[in-house]
């Protein structure tokens, strides 16, 4: 049956709920593919973007959008509602349909999808083998082993992945220089901004067309993942591509954030995060002392890329309690 609503979400343990790994895993499994098939179509029918922009989803106040896709002399957009438990397409035209996300497999699901793109004159083709998922190579039109949608467990997944959008969003206006959108990508399943130093990185040996235009220039990548069971569930991450000497070894806070020798990443778990007294201060802490040890170990120029913005007069007037010369401050954490 599907959701409409889930009542409160004022307190801290509503907004920051608990994901134990092994208890939605299978959703996990399920809805990584379902955002895979429409992930792909946005991939097959936009045009491409510098670092694969054009294909990741956006988080909405209700789940994750596909934002508008080119088609005719129009477009379309699919809704991944996790309160109703519904996907929606929505076209320029007017037109509306309505799929029940509810368990199944995702062989149905693809044909469903496909089905329902071409009711609303939308003929298209995707490679249906899934990626970067190593362990699982089968076609979505014959996986029939990834079957288990909880509503409740996506929820949870999405109100983590809400606070993560939001705590980003903030962490990502601290700085001025050339930096991705918060976006999702469905193939990591992860939400992701990315900030980019101003100079091109090493070409990578043996790189294929999609890592190696991700970075051609050096990047600061920090993030939201489920993370695995081996690795205990959920976890917040930075990474430095190319990763400057002495990254690993810096001292980034708070003290439950660790290096990764494995991922090259710097990770904190999400329990710590959610059990602390302030979630979005320990978690900022984290973005910003990650990010730190990136720019300054690899000697960008953050004078240039953290530069003041630029704020118009009848702006700071409107801001009314803001005082000019608090407006007129970097939102950048200071450095020497």
């Amino acid at each position: 049956m599907a959701i409409a609503s889930i009542p409160g979400l004022g307190t801290k343990e509503e907004a920051w709920p608990a994901l134990p790994f092994a208890e939605w895993k299978d959703t996990y499994a399920t809805l990584h593919r379902y955002t895979q098939v429409l992930g792909k179509v946005r991939l097959t029918l936009t045009p491409p973007e510098n670092h694969w922009w054009n294909v990741s989803f956006r988080v909405t106040a209700r789940g994750l959008t596909t934002g508008l896709i080119p088609y005719g002399n129009g477009g379309f957009e699919v809704d991944f509602d996790f309160l109703a438990s519904e996907l929606r397409f929505l076209t320029s035209q007017g037109d509306v349909r309505v799929m029940e996300l509810t368990s199944r497999p995702v062989a149905e699901f693809y044909r469903d999808v496909m089905a329902t793109l071409r009711s609303l004159g939308i003929e298209t083709r995707i490679w249906e083998q899934p990626v970067e998922i190593p362990d699982d190579t089968t076609p979505f039109s014959q996986d029939r082993h990834h079957e288990t949608y909880v509503a409740e467990h996506a929820q949870h997944w999405w109100r983590a992945l809400l606070q993560a959008d939001l705590i980003l969003k903030e962490f990502r206006a601290r700085f001025t220089g050339k930096c991705s959108p918060v976006q999702f990508f469905w193939g990591s399943f992860d939400l992701a901004v990315t900030r980019f130093g101003g100079r091109p990185a090493p070409v990578r040996e043996g790189a294929d067309a999609v890592t190696a235009e991700a970075y051609c220039e050096e990047v600061c990548s920090a993030g939201f993942w489920p993370g695995s069971e081996a690795l205990g569930g959920a976890a917040f991450y930075c990474y430095a591509a190319p990763e400057p000497t002495g990254f690993a070894a810096a001292r980034v806070e708070p003290a439950e954030a660790g290096y990764d020798p494995g991922l090259k990443e710097f990770l904190l778990p999400y329990e710590s995060v959610r059990h602390a007294k302030d979630p979005k201060a320990f978690l900022l802490d984290f973005f910003q002392t990650s990010y730190d040890a990136c720019a300054n170990l690899g000697k960008w120029d953050r004078d240039r890329l953290e530069r003041p913005l630029i704020i118009p007069d009848s702006l700071k007037a409107a801001r009314g309690s803001v005082s000019a010369t608090e407006a007129e401050q970097p939102t950048a954490d200071s450095h020497s």
